[in-house]
């Protein structure tokens, strides 16, 4: 798995490129805590290259939901792949995290709450 961290908007973008397992989640969340220390507003995380999504993956996004709430930090994930969105639904992650098709509406959708 690759991480590109970009700014726009105001908000962190991280475009994650691959596949977020067991092997990949340490790099996943040394990059989430950073962000937690650096106490981002706003984190979008752009998952439009990513194929596969495991339970350590899904268990580092709700370690950095925790982590991000002391600072009121909000974060969104866009471009889910079917695939990857599914295994959001089956879990009912998807009531905790808002997901949306584009960083546009991640940021429209973060922005009404």
């Amino acid at each position: 798995m690759q991480i590109e961290k970009t700014t726009d908007k105001g908000a962190v973008i991280l475009k994650l490129t691959g596949e977020i397992d067991l092997h990949a989640s340490p790099a996943l969340r040394a990059e989430l805590q950073q962000c937690a220390e650096e106490k981002i507003p706003v984190l979008l995380v752009d998952f439009s290259a990513v194929d596969y999504i495991d339970s350590s993956g899904l268990a580092t996004f709700i370690e950095y939901v925790r982590e991000a709430s002391s600072h009121d930090g909000k974060i969104a994930l866009f471009a889910l792949k079917k695939k990857v969105r599914t295994i959001f639904d089956l879990v009912r992650l998807n009531e905790l995290f808002t997901i949306t098709d584009s960083a546009e509406a991640a940021l429209a959708a973060l922005a009404a709450k």
